[in-house]
C-alpha cells in the first residue's frame, strides 16, 4: 500500500511540473524589448552630450585624455583626465561626474570629416596637450535586430490578445490566446466516466422522456427499426419555458448512449471575427462524423438559428446568418451526415428560422413544458433525498402549493427550505421551512421590523387584500385564496397567495372572474379610503394587459369580432406599421375600455353585497397580519365552485 502511495504522488508531482502558462512568456519578451530598445543606447555610465565647438575649446584647456570616433555612428566619446573631471560637474545632475569613460560625447553629420578634423585639432595644440584619437566602426546586431523584431513582436502579442477568450475550450487548442485555433470548433466530447447523469435521475418529463430516450435506443439498436425500413432521426429539438429540464434531459442522453456526445453552446459559434463561426461549425461536423455513430448537443440554439432578415437592413446580421447557413448545409446539404444525431434545445422556438426547423433537419419537436402535479411530487423527491427530513413534511402538499414552478425553481424551494431551517436552528427541515421558501421566491424576502408602515397605510393595505381576498372566494372561476398576508416582502406591502388551477384553455368567464380579482384591490380601496392609491399598480397592468389579449388575440370581443393580431413567429416586431386601421385600434381600445368598465362595476357589487364579510376581513388582517383559507371559510363559507362542481375537495 505505501508503494502505490508513492507512485500516486510522484504522478500527481509530474503533473504539477509541467503545468506551464506560455501567454506569460511572451509578456515577459515584450517588457525586456522594451526596457532594451528604451535603455541600450546610453551606456552605464551616463555621459552627457556637447558640441564640436565645445570638444575644442576643452582640447585647447588640455582637457581631454582621448576620443573614441565612432564611423558609422557619426559619434564621437570623450574621456576627461582625472584631474579635470571636477570642471564638469555642473553638465551633471546633483554635480556627480561619472569616472568610467566616456564622460561626454558629442554628433556629428555625415559631412564631417573625421581624419581632416582631428589633424587639424592636434595641429594646434602643444605636445603634452595632444588628443589621443581611435576611430572605429561599431557594430551593435542586437539592437538592429531589435528593431526589426519588436514591431513585429508587439503585433502578434496584439493578435494574440484579441483571440485570448475565443479558444478556452478548443480540444488541444494550445492555451489561452492560441490565435491559430479560432476557427476550430469549442464542442466538449463528454467522457462516459464523468457524466453520472441517467434518465432515472429525471424525474417526470413523460412524454419528453420516453421520446429522448427512443432517439438512444436508436443508436444502441438501429436494426430493430432498420429491419422494416426505418431511418434514424437526424435531430430533435427540445422546446419548453426555462428551468424545465432540457438541459438536464441531455445530460441524461450523455450519460445514457454508448456513442460519443459532442456538447456546444450557441453562442460559441459566432464571435466578432468574420468567418470564424462557419469555420467553428464545420470543424465540429468533422468531428463528428469521424466519431459517427454520434450525438451533438446545440445548447441555447436560439443564439444562431435566429430567422434570417429578408433585407440587408440593420435588423441583419451577415456573421450570424453565414454561421446558420454553414450549419444548415451540415445538418442536410449535398454531403452525407450519416450516423450524426443533432440535439438542440431553445425557449424562443418562435424566433428560430423555418429553414431549421424543417422535416430532415429537426424531425422531432419534444415538448419540455411545466411539471404538472404527479410530475411536481416526483421532483420533490429527487431534491429532497439529501435533506433532513421532519415528520410533518409532505411532498404531495408542497407539490399541490407549487402550481407553475419549474424544476429548477423546485430545487431552489428546496434549498430555500434547508437555510431557512438551519438560520433557525432546527434540527431538521419541516413543512413550515418549505412554504417559507415558497414566500420568499413568490413575494421576496419579509421585511416586517425594517419597513415603516403609518396605521393609515397599514389600514389601506389590509383592506386592499382583503378586497383580493373575497372576491377570489366568491366568484366560481377564480383561484382558490390559500393565505393572505399584509407583511410586507420585496417591494409590496402586501400579497394574497392563490392556488391556481392549473388548465391549458381559458374561457371568457374564466379570465372575466380572474380579472374580477385582481380589480378587487382597487375597488375596496376606493369603498374604504374614498380615493385610490398607488398599491394597484402590479394589479392594474395585469388587468390591462389581460382585457388586450382578450380583444386582440382571443377575438372575445363582439364588436372586433373572432380576429387576432398575435404574431406567433415574432417576425412582426421589426415592423414599423400596424396589421390594422387606426380606425379599427380606436375600437379595440373602447372595447378594452367597456370591458374593464363592466369588470369594476362587477367588482363593486361583489363586495357591496357583503360589506359585513369584507369588513370583518379587513378587521383580522390588521390583528393577525396573516390570514388563511380556514378563517375565509369561517367568515365566508365553502368556496364557492362552478355548476356542477362538489364544494368540498
Amino acid at each position: 500500500m505505501a508503494q502505490r502511495s508513492n507512485n500516486n504522488d510522484n504522478k500527481n508531482n509530474r503533473k504539477k511540473v509541467i503545468t506551464i502558462n506560455l501567454s506569460w512568456v511572451f509578456y515577459l519578451l515584450l517588457i525586456g524589448g522594451l526596457a532594451y530598445a528604451m535603455f541600450s543606447h546610453g551606456s552605464s555610465s551616463n555621459p552627457e552630450k556637447v558640441e564640436w565647438q565645445d570638444v575644442t575649446e576643452m582640447a585647447g584647456r588640455g582637457d581631454i585624455e582621448s576620443i573614441t570616433f565612432v564611423r558609422n555612428d557619426f559619434k564621437g566619446e570623450i574621456k576627461i583626465k582625472a584631474d579635470r573631471l571636477s570642471r564638469y560637474k555642473d553638465l551633471y545632475p546633483g554635480g556627480v561626474v561619472p569616472k568610467r569613460s566616456p564622460q561626454l560625447y558629442f554628433l556629428v553629420s555625415g559631412k564631417f570629416d573625421p581624419e581632416m578634423q582631428f589633424e587639424t585639432l592636434n595641429s594646434s595644440l602643444p605636445e603634452d596637450a595632444k588628443v589621443k584619437v581611435i576611430m572605429v566602426n561599431r557594430e551593435n546586431i542586437w539592437s538592429d535586430l531589435l528593431q526589426w523584431v519588436l514591431p513585429l513582436l508587439i503585433l502578434v502579442l496584439f493578435w494574440a490578445w484579441m483571440f485570448r477568450g475565443m479558444n478556452r475550450n478548443v480540444p488541444g487548442g494550445g492555451g489561452i490566446g492560441n490565435p491559430f485555433n479560432a476557427g476550430k470548433s469549442t464542442g466538449k466530447l463528454a467522457d462516459k466516466n464523468e457524466v453520472k447523469v441517467t434518465f432515472k435521475d429525471v424525474a417526470g418529463l413523460y412524454g419528453a422522456k420516453d421520446e429522448v430516450m427512443e432517439i438512444v435506443d436508436f443508436l444502441k439498436n438501429p436494426g430493430k427499426y432498420t429491419a422494416l425500413g426505418g431511418k434514424i432521426p437526424k435531430g430533435a429539438l427540445l422546446v419548453g419555458p426555462p428551468g424545465t429540464g432540457k438541459t438536464l434531459l441531455a445530460k441524461a442522453v450523455a450519460g445514457e448512449a454508448n456513442v460519443p456526445f459532442f456538447s456546444i453552446s450557441g453562442s460559441d459559434f459566432v464571435e466578432m471575427f468574420v468567418g470564424v463561426g462557419a469555420s467553428r461549425v464545420r470543424d465540429l461536423f468533422r468531428q463528428a462524423k469521424e466519431k459517427a455513430p454520434c450525438i451533438v448537443f446545440i445548447d441555447e440554439i436560439d443564439a444562431v438559428g435566429r430567422a434570417r432578415a429578408k433585407n440587408g437592413g440593420f435588423t441583419s446580421n451577415d456573421e450570424r446568418e453565414n454561421t446558420l447557413n454553414q450549419l444548415l448545409t451540415e445538418m442536410d446539404g449535398f454531403g452525407t451526415n450519416s450516423g450524426v444525431i443533432v440535439l438542440a434545445a431553445t425557449n424562443r422556438s418562435d424566433i428560430l428560422d423555418g429553414a431549421l426547423m424543417r422535416a430532415g433537419r429537426f424531425d422531432r419537436q419534444i415538448h419540455v413544458e411545466l411539471p404538472e402535479l404527479k410530475e411536481r411530487e416526483e421532483i420533490f423527491q429527487v431534491h429532497v433525498k439529501g435533506l433532513r427530513l421532519s415528520e410533518d413534511f409532505d411532498i404531495k402538499f408542497m407539490a399541490k402549493h407549487t402550481p407553475g414552478f419549474s424544476g429548477a425553481d423546485i430545487a431552489n424551494v428546496c434549498n430555500e427550505a434547508a437555510l431557512t431551517a438551519a438560520r433557525n436552528n432546527r434540527p431538521a427541515v419541516t413543512q413550515q421551512d418549505f412554504l417559507d421558501a415558497v414566500d420568499r421566491i413568490v413575494g421576496g424576502l419579509e421585511r416586517k421590523e425594517s419597513t415603516i408602515m403609518t396605521p393609515a397605510e397599514k389600514k389601506n393595505t389590509a383592506y386592499h387584500e382583503a378586497g383580493h381576498a373575497l372576491v377570489g372566494w366568491l366568484l366560481p372561476y377564480a383561484d382558490p385564496v390559500f393565505k393572505v398576508s399584509i407583511i410586507p416582502r420585496g417591494n409590496a406591502l402586501g400579497l394574497t397567495w392563490y392556488v391556481p388551477e392549473e388548465r391549458k384553455n381559458w374561457t371568457r368567464s374564466n379570465m372575466m372572474d380572474r380579472m374580477c380579482a385582481l380589480l378587487g384591490g382597487r375597488v375596496a380601496e376606493e369603498l374604504t379610503s374614498g380615493e385610490p392609491s398607488t398599491g394597484a399598480l402590479n394589479d392594474l397592468e395585469r388587468l390591462t394587459g389581460m382585457a388586450y389579449a382578450m380583444v386582440q388575440y382571443y377575438g372575445m370581443s363582439d364588436k372586433v369580432g373572432a380576429l387576432s393580431f398575435y404574431d406567433s413567429s415574432g417576425a412582426r416586431g421589426y415592423n414599423l406599421t400596424k396589421p390594422y386601421s387606426e380606425k379599427t385600434a380606436e375600437l379595440m381600445d373602447a372595447e378594452v375600455k367597456k370591458l374593464v368598465d363592466n369588470i369594476h362595476e362587477r367588482t363593486k357589487k361583489i363586495i357591496e353585497g357583503h360589506r359585513d364579510a369584507f369588513e370583518q376581513l379587513g378587521a383580522l388582517l390588521l390583528e393577525k397580519e396573516v390570514i388563511f383559507a380556514e378563517d375565509l371559510e369561517r367568515i365566508l363559507g365553502p368556496k364557492v365552485k362552478p355548476d356542477g362542481e362538489a364544494t368540498d375537495e
